[in-house]
């Protein structure tokens, strides 16, 4: 199938036979001419090409894939229905048009939240949330060129870690901020203005009014939706995004006098929750919240007062599980109390609910949320929470292991579940026989064990649908790829096949040369991680083999 066929919706292709590679290129290319458009401020051009992107027929396709293929791939919405054979899926994409589409109704779930509130979460129809897919392909490449440049939630490439290095470079002086406005904006999904997103979103407004007017079912009965965008929609975290998207500007406009006049002023957004940093608790409190507050109310939404305050960088305050704080003027980040309590009630509530399953199995639920865990922290101060939480795990599972046998002494009980491996003692182990006679051991994980490595922020306007930050982005994928155990083995089966030799210079690669990796086929033109696609290099080959590519 050539790249002709690909731009209308081709008869007699089933779903088998579609050549996920070139759906991918078609898409990308779409995706770069809208950067493209949008940057050199074309906006009717970017509106033309979201068209031919959302009536494409790789468009369609990949936008089923994604819905067919997540983790809510078997969650039905109010209709009940889903994807799962090759037959519905070739004809969810041919069902997927503009003309005739409604919306249906969502299906309310509630979630519980840590203070005993709850979330509404909105669960649309397979239709619906393919039809959201098809549309944030058009949109995100937008959303991407003009988000403020240090805002971190839900955005591709970006991540917590990333917010909280911000927050590290904007208080860590000496010189730096030392009070904080911690905002939070009170119910902001359920309560963005319909209107102002109609106006102000750049994508298709029909199909965006129909999908925020859709009402949602609860207990069967249909309530109506007269604001907010539903948590639960693909589309709803780019739009609530593109809500806030400004604020950045908008200070920067407000007070144009800020670096000169040495007013420390910093912003750093995670979605909804963000800090603004300045050099006086008045001047936050009396100048910069109530612009704020201005510019959220244009969008119908309000600061929580529960959770906004002014506070100073000495007494510290909770971000995204961390708490930032300056102790004799060094500033530390550490995992919040708040945040280890959770993580500890979680690992007590699954010992608590295995009473009496195998020991393998009890370690195989515990370890996913221990390495997950840690992994979270592992670029912070965390390497004595990380001690204490071990000795927290430990006392959980001796009353564990001691509740199973109460007849039995405490010398008999460590023999049968803690071991000896190397030098430490009281390792919670075991050896489980396989089907096939073999033996496989269950260890515990350590959350000391975890190495903390400073976390490499990622640069404030890099955009991952700009062809010109291919590079860039290739090798924070490769450093990636180094950090975690499944990447440093795919890394040596390409270094296995190359037979430890740079794929440019034919030089060996050793841990002396400095080197990187990069994808053969990149993946903007529909490349893969595979190993098949991955080369190694040295990095003064780099540029080279970049231009050779394209």
């Amino acid at each position: 199938m050539n790249a002709a066929t690909l731009a209308c919706a081709p008869s007699g292709v089933t779903w088998n036979d579609i050549p996920w590679a070139t759906v991918q290129r078609q898409v990308r290319r779409l995706q770069t001419r809208i950067v493209k458009a949008t940057q050199n401020g074309r906006h009717n051009k970017a509106k033309a090409l979201q068209w031919l992107l959302t009536h494409s027929f790789s468009g369609k396709a990949l936008a089923v894939k994604r819905v067919t293929e997540n983790k809510g791939k078997n969650t039905p919405g109010v209709d009940k229905i889903t994807w799962k054979t090759p037959r519905t899926k070739t004809n969810a994409i041919a069902s997927l048009k503009r003309r005739g589409y409604s919306s249906l109704p969502l299906r309310r779930v509630l979630i519980p939240k840590k203070n005993g509130k709850t979330r509404p979460l909105g669960i649309p129809a397979m239709k619906c949330r393919a039809m959201q897919a098809l549309y944030l392909l058009a949109l995100e490449p937008i959303a991407e060129t003009t988000a403020d440049p240090n805002s971190y939630g839900f955005r591709p490439q970006r991540s917590t870690a990333d917010a909280g290095e911000q927050c590290f470079k904007s208080l860590a002086k000496k010189a730096s901020a030392e009070w904080v406005l911690e905002a939070d904006i009170q119910g902001c999904f359920d309560n963005i203005s319909h209107d102002w997103m109609v106006a102000n979103i750049p994508t298709d407004k029909a199909i965006l009014k129909k999908w925020l007017k859709a009402g949602f079912v609860y207990q069967n009965e249909l309530f109506p939706t007269d604001a907010g965008t539903p948590q639960g929609g693909i589309i709803s975290p780019v739009a609530a995004n593109m809500t806030l998207d400004g604020l950045e500007a908008m200070l920067a406009r407000k007070f144009p006098k800020a670096k000169r006049l040495s007013l420390k002023m910093n912003m750093v957004r995670y979605a909804d929750d963000f800090i603004i940093t300045g050099h006086s608790k008045e001047w936050l409190e009396q100048e910069v919240k109530p612009a704020v507050v201005e510019f959220l109310a244009e969008r119908g939404l309000v600061l929580s007062p529960e959770k906004t305050r002014v506070t100073h960088i000495r007494k510290g305050f909770d971000f995204l599980g961390w708490n930032i704080r300056k102790y004799n003027g060094k500033l530390l980040m550490k995992p919040s109390k708040t945040n280890v309590k959770t993580h500890l009630d979680k690992i007590r509530d699954v010992i608590k609910v295995n009473k009496s399953t195998k020991q393998a199995n009890l370690i195989k639920l515990l370890n996913p949320i221990l390495r997950g865990w840690a992994n979270y922290h592992s670029h912070v101060v965390a390497k004595e929470t990380f001690s204490r939480n071990d000795k927290r795990v430990w006392s959980m599972l001796w009353r564990w292991a001691v509740r199973r046998h109460p007849n039995k002494g405490a010398r008999w009980v460590k023999d049968k579940y803690f071991k000896t491996r190397g030098t430490r003692n009281w390792v919670f182990a075991t050896t489980e026989k396989r089907k096939d006679g073999t033996q496989k051991e269950h260890v515990l994980l350590y959350q000391a064990d975890t190495p903390i490595k400073r976390h490499l922020k990622i640069k404030a306007h890099a955009n991952p649908h700009d062809p010109q930050w291919e590079l860039y982005f290739e090798s924070r994928w490769g450093k990636k790829m180094l950090n975690s155990s499944k990447g440093r083995s795919k890394l040596y089966r390409v270094w296995q096949r190359q037979e430890g030799m740079c794929s440019s210079c034919q030089e060996l690669i050793t841990k002396q040369t400095p080197w990187n990796v990069r994808h053969i086929r990149l993946k903007s033109e529909g490349g893969s991680d595979a190993v098949s696609n991955l080369q190694m290099h040295h990095l003064n080959c780099r540029s080279s083999l970049f231009y050779a590519a394209k």
